[in-house]
Order: C-alpha cells, then sequence, then structure tokens
C-alpha cells in the first residue's frame, strides 16, 4: 500500500470529504426512521442534475447542477409528504413510488444528454469518476501544495465536496439541538417553537446538495451507503447523540481510507487488476456494519448472547436454589443431581452447580446437594418473591390461585417486589423473612 502524491491526493480527499459528509447527515435520516430516503434522494435528483448540465450544455457550471440537484430534492421530500398523506400509505412505499418515477425519469433525460453530446453517462452517475482526479503537475510534492498556480488545479469535485462539507458540519454545529429535538420528537420541538418541518427540509436539501457533489467523484452507489451505514454502525456502538455523530464521522473516514486502498492492494493479492475504489469503500462500510452488528458492547450478537446466557444461567441456579429450600421444608436437606435434573427440565443443571459451588451457596451431602448458610439467605429471598408475587396475581389481579404460579415463577427473579405485608402465599405456605441478611448476587 503506497501513496502516491499525484495520483492519490485529490481522489483520496474526494472521496473523504463524500464519506464524511454523507455519514454526517445520514445520522439523522437514521434516527428519524428514514434511511431510505437518502436512497429515495440520491436517485430523485437524478433528473435535476441532468436537467442542469441540459442548461449549461456542460459539466463544468457546478452551481447549476447543484441548484437543480436541490430543488430535485425538494420535489422528491414534497412529492414523498403529498403521496404518504393524500394515498394514506406507509413512508417507505410513498418513498419507493416517487424515487422509482424521478430515476426513471432522470435515465430518459440522460439520453437526451447523450444526444447532445454532454459528457454524462451512468457509470459517472453510478461509479463515480475518482481517476481523474489526479494531480498530474510535474514533479508533484508537498511543496507545491503551497504553491497558487496548484491551488487553482484542484479539481472542482473536491472544492464542492469540501463547500457542502463545511456547510453540514456548520449547520450541524449550530443547529444540534433543534435536530436533536426535531429527529426525536417533532411534537415537542415544534411546542418549544423550533419548526420541525423546515429542519427537516433543511436537512433534505443539504442531503441533496452532497448527494449532487458526490455524483461525479464517488457516484450515487457509494453515497447511499455512506448516508446509512456509517450511522448505522455508530448507532448499534452508542445511544448517545453526541457520541454517535463522533463514531459515525471515524467510520466514515475509516471505509473511506481502507475501501480506497483496498480497491488496489487487495486485488494484487491475488494477482488481479485492481477494482473500482468506490465499490471498494461501499464493500468495507458494508462490513463495518456487520462487524458493529456482531460485536457492538451494547448491540451486538456476541454480547447480546453472552447476556442471554448469563441470564439463562442465573435463572437457572434461581431455580436450583429454590429447589432445594422447597426440599428443606418438607424435611429434606439434600436433592441428588438427578432428582435436581427432573425438577429443573430445560435448565443447565451441571453449569448451574458448578457456579452455585464456587459461590459457596451449596455443598455436597452424601450423594446430594444442599445449601448452605448463603445459599438459605438467597433462596429464601427468591421464594419470598415468588409467594408474595402469587400473593399479589390472586389478590390483585384476580388470577385464580392453581394459575398462579407460572407467572409468579417468571417474576420471581425481578428485584421489584410488592409490599403487601401477608405472612402467607394463597396455599397457606408461610413466606420466609429476609430482612438484614447479605445482599443479593451480582454475579
Amino acid at each position: 500500500m503506497i501513496f502516491d502524491l499525484g495520483l492519490d491526493l485529490f481522489p483520496l480527499t474526494a472521496a473523504i470529504l463524500a464519506a464524511v459528509t454523507c455519514g454526517l447527515l445520514g445520522n439523522f435520516l437514521v434516527l428519524r426512521r428514514q434511511s431510505l430516503m437518502g436512497d429515495a434522494i440520491s436517485h430523485a435528483v437524478l433528473p435535476g442534475l441532468v436537467v442542469g448540465f441540459l442548461v449549461t450544455s456542460s459539466t463544468s457550471s457546478s452551481l447549476a447542477v447543484l441548484a437543480g440537484a436541490a430543488l430535485a430534492g425538494v420535489v422528491a421530500v414534497v412529492l414523498i409528504e403529498l403521496v404518504k398523506k393524500l394515498g394514506r400509505v406507509e413512508p417507505g412505499a410513498a418513498m419507493g413510488v416517487v424515487f422509482s418515477v424521478m430515476f426513471a425519469s432522470g435515465v430518459l433525460l440522460l439520453e437526451q444528454a447523450a444526444a447532445r453530446n454532454v459528457h454524462l453517462d451512468a457509470d459517472c452517475v453510478l461509479y463515480g469518476q475518482l481517476e481523474t482526479l489526479a494531480w498530474f503537475e510535474a514533479p508533484p510534492t508537498l511543496a507545491g501544495l503551497r504553491s497558487w498556480s496548484t491551488v487553482e488545479a484542484i479539481p472542482r469535485q473536491v472544492w464542492l465536496l469540501g463547500a457542502v462539507g463545511v456547510v453540514s458540519l456548520a449547520f450541524v454545529a449550530v443547529l444540534f439541538k433543534e435536530l436533536r429535538i426535531a429527529a426525536f420528537d417533532p411534537e415537542l420541538a415544534t411546542s418549544q417553537g423550533i419548526h420541525a418541518g423546515f429542519m427537516h427540509y433543511a436537512l433534505m436539501v443539504l442531503v441533496a446538495a452532497a448527494t449532487v457533489a458526490s455524483f461525479e467523484a464517488v457516484g450515487s452507489i457509494l453515497v447511499v451507503a455512506m448516508l446509512i451505514a456509517p450511522a448505522a454502525v455508530a448507532r448499534l456502538m452508542t445511544d448517545r447523540l453526541g457520541s454517535q455523530l463522533g463514531v459515525s464521522l471515524v467510520a466514515a473516514f475509516a471505509a473511506a481510507m481502507l475501501g480506497y486502498f483496498g480497491a488496489t492492494a487487495v486485488p494484487d493479492l491475488f494477482g488481479a487488476g485492481s477494482v473500482n475504489a468506490a465499490g471498494s469503500m461501499t464493500v468495507v462500510a458494508g462490513g463495518l456494519v456487520v462487524a458493529a452488528a456482531l460485536f457492538s458492547p451494547t448491540h451486538g450478537l456476541v454480547a447480546r448472547s453472552l447476556r442471554r446466557r448469563k441470564l439463562g444461567r442465573d435463572t437457572a441456579i434461581d431455580d436450583l436454589l429454590a429447589t432445594l429450600y422447597r426440599a428443606g421444608e418438607t424435611g429434606v436437606d439434600s436433592l441428588t443431581v438427578p432428582r435436581l435434573r427432573d425438577a429443573l427440565l430445560g435448565r443447565p443443571v451441571p453449569a448451574a452447580l458448578a457456579v452455585a459451588r464456587r459461590e459457596g451457596l451449596i455443598a455436597d451431602r452424601g450423594n446430594g446437594v444442599g445449601l448452605t448458610a448463603d445459599g438459605k439467605h438467597v433462596a429464601a429471598r427468591l421464594i419470598r418473591n415468588h409467594r408474595l408475587w402469587e400473593r399479589y396475581l390472586v389478590d390483585r389481579a384476580g388470577v385464580t390461585p392453581d394459575h398462579a404460579h407460572d407467572p409468579a415463577e417468571r417474576l420471581e427473579h425481578l428485584d421489584v417486589r410488592p409490599d403487601l405485608g401477608p405472612t402467607t402465599d394463597p396455599h397457606g405456605k408461610p413466606i420466609p423473612d429476609v430482612n438484614g441478611g447479605p445482599p443479593s448476587r451480582e454475579d
């Protein structure tokens, strides 16, 4: 992986600016549950993009193209709202209808652009043309970057992406509080004097601007990915909006860097030629989403699996202690492992026994196991929970005594216990008093 100043500087800069700008704005689409809106706008701006080219008959008039695309983006948002309200369809269907029609219109206009010899084709719109941004000044040096001639030679795509990025960053920084409230609760935002509709349309205009600024450089495929993937990664990693914005920017930057250099380095490992850089960045962005979905410490599949496993183990230990306690009430101070296995159908008895022994809650007694003093205290608390819940379900919820056991068995693991003060459950069994005992288990 070798960085060539002349070949890589401006393409990589454009890729990073596009990824970071789209990644920043995409957070608010994800929060609003409007991830498809980014896809819709990236397709719907195509007719505005082409009209801008047709009006100027040139690809160099960024202002006309940006204005046309922004207008098309606003039209798409308005049409989506109209279809949703007048047609009474769900938002996803409204977005699908509008962006499909507008994208098809844009494709037809592309044919007109081709007929008028305007250099605009589907490959440029879909995949971008990063390789055309290379700096061919000779010799390309870092010192040369400080010369005015080099500044003038910076591709207009980089200037446009930089301008849209700065405006987007300023928009989010200045209106962060308003954007946050409008994203989570538009009605509350309106009641606080914040025009939620204005915030929505302003965001959509910026999304449209970021989309058209990115089209010629990186193409619509990468735009759609960056509007969703970095925000999705951040959403999986944190529940705080400020942290989410930071994580999404890091994810977007990482996807751009790894994808750009991976487009050449990875195929070289297999003796193949380089692949499209924008496509490679999209693949990396998708890989980051998969990694976050698997390994996020809070919402990841692995973390949730470990929590479920721990919860199942703790529940099995609680049921084991409760079973031994009930046996003790009948004068039996220990039970054999086969009897426990029969009593705890579907529970991981060996694992529960191992953990309970390690925590000093049970001890071996002859051919079986019985409760220690600490184990009796924990078990008494569980039984108290269970029987208080049974009393609550019978006395307050109207559940018959013979149907109260199963729901109480599920509720007994909760720390919230109804304060009724009875001494017996609906079946006449005494409710243990565990006041003043040691704290509950944390492991």
